[in-house]
């Protein structure tokens, strides 16, 4: 690729690029509202990321923010404690965030929250990589120690790439040219809105040229983060976003859970510019307890809501952000039909959702980084593979600590695989499968407690892990994301806001998150006549200029 220019790659666009970072550390705030919205409440529909910083946001300009949960604070950043092992965690959703994902760590670095490299494939931090494919197993470091096949993989990778543009797409990014990003991505949209992530792979010139065996382990194991093929039927702009802001590179994890980051800003105090009095958290704003999951949203009298939650309790709210996952707004939220355009309730119905599935065990210790005195190797690796286990991580605590292995991570026909099983089923498939990589080590002599596992599609709370835009689908992402902007609305659909990385452009990233429920902060801000200060424009004042490129209906 070509050179790039100075400057960091964040998660600035491409499709609205709103500099969100620069938004929030202004000094002036994010905003103001009048002193008679003073109080005025905002039911909160989820206390995943987007919710709890919503609801944060929404305190500190002077609301009063009402939060409704299902089941836990947190959503998909869920960090289960191993029992009897401080500290020792598990990442059932979310667990390695990318350093472009700027207004995500601004929140981290707020709540002092403290970040270590993930163990990615083919990072420091993995140390060794092991690639097993068609029963032939390697070990790496580095690229440049497994078959030169891989390599020239990940070559033909960057060469598609920049068939289509991607360095001055990305030098566009780093130097934050509005202009010129843009330009090229709008030119893109068009083109490949139609288009799958395969038929990018298999046409470009780059892969054209190669065996079909090239295609088959870029599928299979890939590059980065690891094998590709459980996105390939995705729209081609669902991946290219992803790369073009360096979300599979880079990343990183919360030491001692990503959780901490919602569950910190549950008892986050406002600061000096809030109306609120010093010390007022959103726990004190409930008794310390959310409200239970929400069961119908109703249009009352004078343009108010009526939520009532699953035990039968109704009350007023003058204005409503619904977080949850969209599907959940026709299967278990009962919704007044108005609430919505009927686009819109397209848009929610075909929003599709990948499944994903991750087992965890606790050992006793980090054995791996024993030396095999056969071959002087590590005694095991990250783990690409296309058997059933697919990604295998491991996690180091420290010698004296308990170790945490990830045993598989599989997504969509992978994941389904595993969902009929318990967890000991589970457990037992990965250890069966990874002793045929490692058949010298003895994983299960080291498994200590409890395994933990999870399947999204399984949770009636979630029914997938995120989605995933298939081709033709940007009109509805476009639907989606620029709600917030009510101002043309009929009055019937004003006063509900919709936010999550669902609703986002990059889905799956908690980044898309934090950044939707900031359009929404701003949306609700103006329902109930604020303003941004003017120093500091919030992104409802720039979506005019800067908007997602309409393609018409």
């Amino acid at each position: 690729m070509s050179e790039s220019l100075p400057g960091p790659v964040t998660i600035f666009g491409p499709d609205f690029p709103f500099a969100y970072d620069d938004w929030l550390r202004h000094p002036a705030g994010l905003a103001t509202v009048p002193e008679s919205a003073h109080g005025a409440t905002v039911a909160v529909v989820g206390a995943g990321l987007a919710g709890m910083v919503a609801a944060y946001e929404l305190m500190e300009l002077g609301l009063r923010p009402v939060v409704y949960e299902s089941a836990r604070i947190g959503g998909r950043l869920r960090s289960h404690q191993f029992e009897g092992a401080d500290g020792i965690i598990a990442e059932l959703g979310g667990m390695r965030f990318p350093v472009s994902g700027t207004s995500f760590f601004h929140y981290a670095s707020r709540l002092g929250l403290e970040s270590a490299p993930f163990p990615n494939p083919l990072t420091e931090a993995a140390g060794t990589t092991v690639i097993d494919i068609a029963g032939q197993t390697f070990h790496g470091r580095t690229l440049d120690e497994l078959p030169p096949k891989l390599s020239e993989v990940a070559g033909a990778w960057n060469e598609a790439l920049d068939e289509i543009g991607f360095s001055d797409l990305q030098n566009a990014i780093r130097a934050r040219d509005v202009d010129t990003l843009k330009r090229l991505w709008n030119d893109l949209v068009p083109l490949w809105d139609g288009r799958t992530f395969y038929d990018f792979i298999a046409s470009s010139q780059a892969f054209s040229k190669l065996p079909f065996l090239y295609r088959e382990m870029f599928g299979l194991v890939g590059f980065g983060t690891g094998g590709w093929d459980s996105d390939f039927p995705n729209s081609m702009l669902e991946i290219l976003r992803v790369v073009l802001t360096n979300c599979d590179t880079d990343q990183q994890l919360i030491i001692g859970g990503v959780e901490r980051l919602p569950r910190g800003l549950w008892t986050l105090p406002v600061s000096d510019r809030s109306p609120w009095p010093a010390g007022t958290t959103l726990a004190s704003l409930h008794g310390g307890v959310p409200r239970p999951s929400v069961a119908a949203i109703r249009r009352h009298a004078g343009g108010l809501f009526r939520v009532r939650d699953r035990w039968g309790t109704s009350r007023t709210h003058d204005a409503v952000l619904a977080t949850c996952q969209s599907w959940l707004l026709t299967t278990q939220i009962s919704c007044d039909e108005s609430l919505f355009s009927q686009d819109l309730w397209m848009a929610f119905d075909r929003t599709r959702y990948m499944q994903a599935s991750k087992t965890f065990v606790m050992v006793d210790r980090p054995f791996w980084n024993e030396t095999d005195p056969d071959t002087g190797r590590p005694l095991m690796g990250v783990t690409l593979t296309d058997r059933l286990t697919r990604g295998t991580y491991l996690f180091d605590n420290g010698p004296d600590q308990p170790a945490v292995i990830c045993l598989t991570y599989s997504w969509m026909s992978d994941a389904l695989k595993m969902l009929p099983y318990s967890v000991d089923q589970r457990v037992k498939l990965s250890l069966d499968a990874l002793g045929m990589i490692y058949p010298d080590v003895d994983i299960a002599s080291h498994i200590v407690g409890d395994p933990v596992t999870i399947s999204w599609e399984d949770d009636p709370n979630f029914l997938g892990a995120f989605k995933g835009a298939l081709p033709g689908h940007y009109r509805y992402n476009h639907r989606m994301y620029g709600h917030f902007m009510q101002g043309e609305l009929p009055p019937a659909e004003r006063g509900i806001f919709i936010a999550g990385d669902d609703v986002s452009f990059t889905p799956a990233w908690a980044e898309g998150a934090v950044q939707t429920a900031l359009n929404a902060v701003w949306g609700i801000m103006t329902h109930f006549g604020g303003t941004s200060h003017p120093e500091n424009p919030g992104p409802g004042d720039a979506f005019a200029r800067l908007g997602p490129v309409d393609l018409g209906e």
